[in-house]
């Protein structure tokens, strides 16, 4: 394969972008079950919010496998594996709808954090999809965790 990036560089942003995927499908779960599970006097506008949020997530988690595919790796797909890679913790039992809007603050900053840190290698392999991958998801990531942050605010 020879589209202008080193094997080394592709197998690096590939790993990276595969720790990507596995934070954004444990933020995509996480927003739906509190879509689920979500109670008390916000329970319309938070559940309509989480949707939202959960259905931009799922469409994210393509573009990004489909990223690791054309640099020529495969695309982890297994629980077992983003579990291993995700730097998002799962969510035991059913948080008060407050806590769930502080766990989802939290892991929209740490999906945010996980693709910032890829830049160095991306820009060092001169990988422009890949950056525009990451400055998209970095702008849903940082924009969603303020105003779910802003909730949170009295």
């Amino acid at each position: 394969m020879d589209i202008g990036i080193s094997d080394a560089n592709r197998k690096k942003i590939a790993a990276g972008l595969s720790g990507l995927l596995a934070d954004s499908y444990t933020l995509y779960l996480m927003t739906h079950n509190f879509h689920w599970n979500v109670t008390g006097p916000q329970f319309n506008s938070l559940h309509n919010m989480f949707m939202a949020q959960y259905t931009e997530q799922w469409n994210a988690l393509d573009i990004i496998a489909e990223r690791i595919r054309a640099l020529g790796f495969p695309a982890p797909g297994t629980y077992k594996e983003f579990v291993k890679l995700a730097s998002i913790k799962e969510v035991e039992g059913v948080p008060k709808a407050t806590d769930m809007i502080r766990h989802l603050v939290s892991a929209q900053e740490a999906a945010a954090r996980t693709a910032r840190n890829l830049f160095a290698i991306v820009n060092e392999a001169n990988d422009q999809p890949t950056a525009d991958v990451l400055t998209q998801r970095l702008d849903v990531h940082e924009k969603t965790a303020w105003m779910l942050r802003s909730l949170l605010e009295e």
